[in-house]
């Protein structure tokens, strides 16, 4: 099993920066994909980047291409998340989730962490 715990999360004005962190307990977390979700205020949960265990990226979603940045950090059990040029429709809780060796879909998730950009 892995615990996974964000951090980082916080309240930024619109063109600032903020990089969130997860930290993975557990021996899997080198091998186990990661990803970053969000979901705003009366809206769905989406998916915003993953990066497999070896650091390859998946797709960004479109409406964060450019601004933020995914990576992991095996030696510390941690994927981080920088976001740059944020925007007021950035604002949602931030979930790190994983998917272990052998699991075809995220099914640990952290509680999330909130990020509000203010316009």
């Amino acid at each position: 099993q892995v615990q996974l715990v964000e951090s980082g999360g916080g309240l930024v004005q619109t063109g600032g920066s903020l990089r969130l962190s997860c930290a993975a307990s557990g021996r899997t977390f080198s091998r186990s994909t990661m990803g970053w979700f969000r979901q705003a205020p009366g809206k769905e949960r989406e998916f915003v980047v993953g990066i497999g265990w070896s650091g390859g990226v998946t797709s960004y979603a479109e409406s964060v291409k450019g601004r933020f940045t995914i990576s992991r950090d095996n030696s510390k059990n941690t994927v981080y998340l920088q976001m740059n040029s944020l925007k007021p429709e950035d604002t949602a809780v931030y979930y790190c989730a994983a998917a272990l060796p052998g699991e075809g879909q995220y099914g640990h998730w952290g509680q999330g962490t909130q990020v509000t950009v203010s316009s």
